[in-house]
């Protein structure tokens, strides 16, 4: 079964990382419970959480997973590469016969307390890749943000959308910039999808099915996750970990 539901303990992974890190889990944990209705999300026993070694460090990976009713899948994981590397990844998966696109956040943490990389976005998963209005119109009126550090994305990240923030935020104040932010996108999202209808057209649906294995597949390509999780692992296990843990789709 799932970490689903439940709250984090003291001795939670995310107690031991990066503050931002912790702060950020809070906050899209919270939103969630807020906003939508959450069930238990089942996850096969042994991906719930998982340890291994990483050039002789130890590396831990906890898992939680919800559903709601617009979203097949909710997927926090929080993980932890000895004392010098903490990150959280978040996807939000919607049901396909939901017009919804894809939030995603990353962070990264790396020696020295600095978060070396900090993305969020709502991803378009639509034919003409574009947002709905209702999101445009909403995130053009968020203000302007101005960080120190921006990042570029790789080459595969066509997937996102001209919202997207990525960055490498220095210091507290870009650091609560980026949360906010985060929360920004997330209660938006929240509340369009308490607010939106299924579909009903079987090719609406199957468009919404394709946007999302596309999604899936673009971010299959990333090689730096890819790379850490073989080493640690292997390459089936990281194959299996990656298309049905990290990045599924419904089919």
């Amino acid at each position: 079964m799932s970490k689903s539901l439940q709250k984090p303990t003291q001795m939670s992974l995310r107690n031991q990382q990066h503050p931002l890190i912790c702060r950020l889990a809070d906050c899209i944990e919270e939103t969630w419970h807020q906003h939508l209705e959450l069930s238990p999300y089942s996850v096969p026993e042994d991906l719930g959480y998982i340890e291994g070694a990483l050039e002789g460090e130890r590396l831990v990976i906890e898992n939680y997973c919800y559903q709601a009713p617009q979203f097949r899948k909710l997927h926090l994981e929080l993980a932890q590469v000895g004392t010098g590397l903490d990150i959280l990844h978040c996807v939000m998966f919607p049901n396909p016969d939901y017009a919804l696109p894809i939030f995603g956040a990353d962070l990264v943490g790396g020696r020295g307390g600095a978060i070396s990389a900090a993305i969020a976005d709502l991803s378009p998963v639509n034919a003409d890749r574009s947002l709905p209005e209702p999101y445009r119109q909403a995130l053009s009126t968020l203000p302007t943000l101005q960080f120190s550090q921006a990042r570029a994305l790789p080459e595969w990240a066509d997937i996102f959308s001209e919202f997207c923030l990525f960055v490498r935020p220095m210091g507290v104040l870009e650091e609560d910039m980026f949360l906010q932010r985060v929360r920004d996108f997330l209660t938006l999202h929240c509340q369009n999808a308490s607010l939106a209808t299924p579909l009903t057209s079987q090719r609406e649906i199957a468009s919404a099915m394709a946007g999302q294995r596309y999604y899936c597949t673009k971010q299959q390509q990333n090689d730096k996750t890819r790379r850490v999780l073989e080493k640690s692992f292997g390459a089936e296990w990281t194959d299996r970990y990656m298309t049905t843990m990290l990045f599924d789709y419904a089919t």
